[in-house]
């Protein structure tokens, strides 16, 4: 068995979804960005890649038909490189790196690339209606949690370990002061690889539809005015529930 190591890291900033500025990016072209970027930085020969893989939960949309493959074309990676796409939800991406690892280390490959990605602007809202409407009744009669979304498993998680709305109002206070913190020290910054992108505008009362062009460098939502007064005043989304849109992440 051989030894795996890092050669490099790179990603791109996290967005907003659906307002954001990457709210009209295709999956694959965002993708690339970051793969190009760890190509660059690891000096490695792109031919001598021998596989790419990529971890992603919403497989629908620019991100189906094997993304991974999708991705590393859009990144200029020569075609004799291979790819494969998993789904283990919000470990996609870390069960990604380490299959990655495995092959390095296992399966006798020499250099391999794990990564991660959701774009969920073009997926969410259409995977999950798709998935309300069409749930396969086989899968509900053994488990009727299977469809669950991240809302209702969030206040199941709540409920069975007691943790109440007043601590999680208190960790995102904390979430936010620190991202603040972080990024006005540049904590981020080499991690990170500028975007420029296409961001699509829509005006909320004709309905019209424009575009602009714009550069994102730092992770978008924080807000670093929050109080925690504030976050105690929002309505949770379900009834009687402890989750609000101030103390979850929001959808990125």
């Amino acid at each position: 068995m051989q030894d795996a190591v890092i050669l490099s890291t790179a990603r791109t900033p996290i967005a907003k979804a659906f307002r954001g500025a990457f709210n009209d990016l295709k999956a694959p072209s965002m993708s690339a960005i970051a793969i190009q970027a760890a190509v660059q930085r690891a000096g490695i020969d792109p031919a001598a890649i021998d596989d790419v893989v990529m971890g992603t939960a919403m497989q629908g949309g620019s991100a189906s038909t094997n993304l991974a493959r999708l991705s590393l074309l859009a990144a200029g990676l020569p075609l004799t490189v291979s790819g494969q796409t998993i789904d283990r939800q919000c470990a996609s991406g870390l069960m990604a790196v380490s299959i990655a690892a495995k092959q390095i280390m296992v399966d006798g490959m020499q250099i391999a690339l794990g990564a991660g990605q959701e774009q969920i602007s073009l997926v969410q809202n259409p995977h999950m209606q798709w998935a309300a409407a069409d749930a396969d009744a086989n899968v509900t009669r053994h488990a009727e949690h299977a469809y669950m979304p991240m809302l209702h498993t969030a206040e199941r998680v709540a409920k069975r370990y007691g943790i109440s709305r007043e601590a999680q109002d208190a960790y995102a206070l904390e979430s936010q002061r620190r991202t603040a913190a972080a990024q006005a020290a540049g904590l981020f910054a080499e991690e990170i690889v500028p975007v420029t992108a296409r961001k699509k505008l829509v005006d909320k009362a004709s309905g019209e539809v424009s575009y602009e062009e714009v550069t994102l460098s730092l992770d978008e939502g924080n807000r670093p005015q929050t109080q925690l007064e504030d976050l105690s005043r929002l309505k949770p989304v379900v009834d009687g529930g402890c989750v609000t849109a101030g103390n979850a992440s929001q959808l990125s």
